[in-house]
C-alpha cells in the first residue's frame, strides 16, 4: 500500500481537508479497489506507471459488469483526487486522468414526499407498546429531518449546547467542518424541549442531542432503520431514507415560493448547481397546475 501513497492520502482528506468520514472511507474502498485493478491486470506497483489506457481498461470493466453511470462517476471521482495529490506532491509526474471520457449520468430527480403525506406522519397514532423516551426521539428525529433539511451525520453528531431556543435556531456541524445556522420553527421547538426534558429524566448525557434509551450515542444505521419505518406507514416509496426527508425540506419550501439562494444555504450548498436539481420537481408541479387549469392545456 505504500508504494500507491493511498493511506497517505486518506490521512490527507481525513485531518487537513476534513472530509467526513463517510466520504473517507468510500475514497478508501474506491482507491483500493482501483490499486488491486491494475496490479492484477497491468502488473504494476506504482501509480508513476498508471497510463489512460489502463483507466479506460478500468472503466471498461464496470460497464461490461452493467456497474451504473453514477457509481462509475464516483469512483473516478475518487482516483482524480488521488492523482491530484500525487501531481501536488511530486509523487507523479502527469495525470492519467485527462484524456478520460466518462459515461452520461443520467438525470435523476430527488425523491420526495408529498406535503399532504407529511401531515398525516405528524399526526399519526403512537405506538403504544414504545416508551415516552422512544416515542419523542423517534418524533423529533423525523421532525428535524424534515423541519430543518439536515443531513443524517448532521442530526447524528448534533451537539446540545448548539441549540439556541431563544432565538430558534441550531448551529449545524456540515461537510468539511463548514458551519451553518438553520433555524427552527414554535411546534420543533416544544417537541425539542418535551424529549430534553424526558431525557434529563432518565439522567441521559447532555454533550449530544440525541442518544438511545441505554445510553448509547445513535449512530447513522440506527437513524436510517428508523426513517424508513416511519415513512412505510405513509408511502409506498422505494426509496425511505433521512435523505427522502432532506429532499422534501427542500422541494416543499421551493413549491411554497422560497428562494433557491435561500434554499441552498439551508441545506449547506457550496454552490447553486447542487441546489437546482430541486427546481426541476418545482417546474413539474408547475406543469401539473397548468394541465389542471388551463382551459386549452
Amino acid at each position: 500500500m505504500k508504494g500507491w501513497h493511498i493511506e497517505e492520502f486518506i490521512n490527507y482528506i481525513t485531518f487537513e481537508k476534513r472530509y467526513a468520514q463517510n466520504t473517507c472511507t468510500a475514497y478508501q474502498h474506491d482507491l483500493l479497489e482501483f490499486q488491486a485493478f491494475i496490479e492484477k491486470e497491468f502488473e504494476t506497483n506504482s501509480p508513476k506507471n498508471v497510463a489512460p489506457e489502463f483507466i479506460r481498461t478500468w472503466i471498461h470493466s464496470f460497464i461490461t459488469k452493467k456497474t451504473s453511470a453514477v457509481t462509475i462517476h464516483r469512483k473516478i471521482s475518487s482516483v482524480k483526487s488521488y492523482f491530484k495529490y500525487l501531481l501536488k506532491n511530486n509523487i507523479v509526474s502527469k495525470n492519467p486522468l485527462l484524456t478520460i471520457l466518462l459515461p452520461k449520468k443520467p438525470k435523476r430527480l430527488p425523491v420526495f414526499i408529498d406535503e399532504k403525506k407529511m401531515d398525516l406522519l405528524q399526526n399519526q397514532e403512537t405506538n403504544s407498546s414504545l416508551s415516552s423516551y422512544q416515542l419523542l426521539i423517534q418524533k423529533l428525529i423525523m421532525e428535524l429531518f424534515y423541519q430543518t433539511g439536515i443531513r443524517r451525520t448532521e442530526l447524528v453528531n448534533l451537539l446540545e449546547k448548539n441549540i439556541d431556543f431563544y432565538t430558534r435556531e441550531i448551529k449545524v456541524m456540515g461537510k468539511r467542518s463548514k458551519e451553518r445556522i438553520v433555524p427552527f420553527g414554535e411546534d420543533l421547538k416544544k417537541l425539542m424541549v418535551d424529549y430534553i426534558s424526558e431525557k434529563e429524566k432518565i439522567g441521559l448525557p447532555k454533550e449530544f442531542l440525541f442518544y438511545q434509551e441505554n445510553g448509547n450515542k445513535i449512530y447513522d444505521k440506527w437513524v436510517y432503520l428508523i426513517v424508513k419505518n416511519e415513512l412505510s406507514t405513509i408511502t409506498t416509496l422505494k426509496k425511505k431514507s433521512p435523505h427522502v426527508l432532506r429532499h422534501s425540506f427542500a422541494t416543499h419550501l421551493l413549491n411554497n415560493g422560497a428562494d433557491i439562494t435561500s434554499v441552498k444555504n439551508l441545506l449547506g450548498h457550496t454552490s447553486l448547481a447542487a441546489t437546482q436539481v430541486y427546481t426541476h420537481n418545482t417546474i413539474e408541479k408547475l406543469k401539473s397546475t397548468y394541465k389542471k387549469a388551463h382551459p386549452r392545456a
